[in-house]
């Protein structure tokens, strides 16, 4: 009579991959509360980053065109909406039929939160003379100076264009200056 080795089989019994399923489930559940959060920290650093972009494309513009160019909300009300450059013909701070448009910016992510604070605080509008100067609907010798923040989770960045117009890009976590009240920057 022969005898008949057993060879046993490499690989992993149903009841070893269902302890590795089952643990791999546990740690993804754990990590995905953070991952979420880090998701929505590089939005809204992405956006924060788009918009001071865009600021410094409305000045750029104007200086370039020596004429006003003004940046407004995409809906007038909020720049969680987006936001539109345009050539400003006719000084109303509004894009009227004809005006060309420079640059727009779709819609934010809804967990993001956008405030502003700004000199003329009727509508939510940077605009720029031919000079490179902020200036309010009332009047071009008066700045349009303020902050715009962007939060989400316990992160936030901040806009701010000064009295000259120069906007800058701060984080009020790392820097004493990048107050959300105090105007320009």
């Amino acid at each position: 009579m022969k005898k008949v080795k057993h060879m046993r089989e490499r690989g992993f019994s149903m009841v070893e991959l269902m302890v590795v399923v089952a643990i791999s489930g546990i740690l993804m559940a754990l990590a995905m509360p953070a991952y979420r959060d880090f998701i929505d920290r590089q939005q809204m650093q992405a956006a924060a980053l788009e918009f001071y972009a865009a600021v410094n494309l409305t000045r750029a513009e104007a200086i370039k065109r020596g004429d006003q160019v003004t940046m407004t909300a995409a809906d007038g009300a909020d720049w969680k909406s987006g936001w539109m450059i345009f050539l400003d013909a006719n000084n109303n701070l509004r894009r009227d039929g004809g005006e060309q448009i420079i640059m727009t910016h779709d819609a934010l992510p809804t967990k993001l939160t956008v405030a502003s604070a700004f000199t003329d605080t009727a509508a939510p509008y940077i605009s720029y003379t031919g000079n490179g100067r902020s200036r309010t609907k009332a009047s071009v010798m008066q700045p349009q100076a303020g902050t715009v923040s962007f939060t989400a989770v316990n992160m936030t960045r901040r806009i701010k264009v000064n009295f000259l117009g120069r906007a800058r890009m701060c984080d009020p976590d790392k820097d004493l200056t990048c107050d959300a009240t105090a105007s320009g920057g």
